[in-house]
């Protein structure tokens, strides 16, 4: 048989975003992987929105979804984007016997109980339509190997992280077609009382008008079937509610990697701040709300420096499974007590990305190239910083940060703009 004769073999996983088709994508033995979206998805002007940039209302969406999506071993962005990271991935394609960069394989292993609404599902070979196999030229679809039947999760990050739900208190790896409720993230190896740091920093964080999920610490002897892992003697774990899972029902959602079409390794280096509101005040819902909800995350940020602000850890979602709005808060952490040398936000605003360089006239640059009136969003940064003087130094001593945590917070407050101090 030539080369021209021979028959590619071709898995293919079935895409459906709220029961409703998607399309197919496909993965090659040579690595190669295509997203073929199904006529009945393209042509439906009521869809739901599997992504910013395929709503019915996006320029150049007709485009976008008549052409297969085309990669090579990694996936598109959009899908990419819903695999884990770090210690996680290794964890996970390790346990499955699966490249670390194969994330075809690793997106089949994990789509019950992705990120957000997309569901991904092996298709039997007799079920793959005509259609799909003459878009591979001479293509025989082969089946999936059969899962050993451990346990399967997928949420991004480099910190361990796991989707659980809870019951009567105690946490399960979800299991055989169950949704998790929360997210579970364990001590850190590397870095000391991190679900202490991430608690205190949300918290404070929701005192000054920050969306977030209801969030706790649970002792670690309440997380039951944990994969064999290495913990640090510590006692708790940092849960929060998962935004995108409302009982049994999904709720869609995507970072702001997924919208711009960005790689993870893209997340700090592809993008402003300016680019984030105009999207978010563009194209959200509420335009006007959700931008003024940002800035006050962009400020807090600053406030408890987190550096760590990237792409990933800003997000849409969509409640009604169509309208974009920007997502309740989460990964808020003062990262500046584990690096000594860190004085600078993830990614610029306003031309800077000094913590300590921000001021107000920063802001209004923001606003101005988000094309954002400076009046509305003035009001609410002065909103802040009237609740963070007024609550945050009595708070602070309340809540279960480490001790050396809160001198190094305390510390960066009065080291501050002028506009931005807070003295305790």
């Amino acid at each position: 048989m030539s080369a021209s004769d021979q028959v590619n073999e071709i898995q293919v996983l079935e895409l459906s975003l709220h029961d409703e088709l998607v399309g197919y994508l496909a993965g090659l033995q040579n690595g190669r992987n295509v997203l073929t979206f199904a006529d009945s998805f393209r042509h439906n002007p009521n869809r739901s929105t599997f992504s910013l940039i395929t709503h019915p209302t996006f320029p150049t969406v007709e485009k976008i979804l008549s052409e297969p999506w085309v990669k090579h071993q990694r996936l598109h962005p959009t899908l990419s984007n819903l695999l884990p990271e770090g210690a996680l991935r290794e964890l996970i394609t390790q346990n499955k016997k699966i490249h670390i960069d194969d994330e075809f394989h690793l997106f089949s292993t994990l789509g019950h109980d992705l990120p957000g609404a997309i569901v991904a599902k092996p298709m039997d070979p007799d079920r793959v339509p005509e259609s799909i196999l003459n878009t591979h030229g001479q293509a025989k679809a082969i089946g999936f190997k059969a899962e050993e039947g451990d346990n399967k999760f997928s949420l991004a990050g480099v910190q361990i992280k796991f989707s659980m739900k809870e019951r009567d208190g105690r946490y399960n790896l979800t299991k055989g077609g169950e949704l998790g409720d929360w997210i579970i993230k364990t001590p850190s190896t590397k870095h000391k009382n991190v679900p202490l740091n991430e608690f205190t920093a949300m918290s404070l964080a929701k005192l000054v008008g920050v969306d977030i999920p209801e969030i706790k610490l649970v002792e670690l002897n309440k997380l039951d079937n944990l994969p064999q892992i290495k913990l640090p003697d510590e006692n708790h774990a940092f849960a929060i509610k998962r935004f995108d899972r409302n009982a049994e029902q999904r709720i869609h959602m995507e970072d702001f990697a997924q919208i711009l079409v960005k790689y993870p390794h893209e997340k700090y280096n592809s993008a402003n701040y300016e680019q984030l509101g105009r999207i978010i005040y563009g194209f959200s819902g509420d335009g006007m709300a959700d931008v003024q909800q940002f800035a006050r995350r962009l400020l807090i940020n600053i406030l408890l420096a987190n550096g760590d602000a990237h792409l990933k850890n800003w997000s849409l979602y969509y409640p009604d499974k169509k309208t974009p709005r920007l997502s309740p808060a989460y990964d808020i952490v003062t990262t500046n007590v584990y690096m000594d040398d860190e004085v600078k936000f993830a990614l610029n605003l306003g031309k800077t990305k000094e913590w300590y360089n921000v001021s107000l006239s920063h802001f209004e640059l923001w606003a101005t190239k988000s094309g954002v009136p400076w009046r509305a969003i003035k009001s609410h940064l002065d909103d802040v910083m009237e609740k963070a003087r007024a609550l945050w130094p009595q708070a602070l001593n309340d809540l279960p940060m480490d001790d050396e945590h809160k001198v190094k917070l305390r510390e960066h407050w009065t080291a501050l703009h002028e506009d931005f101090k807070i003295h305790s």
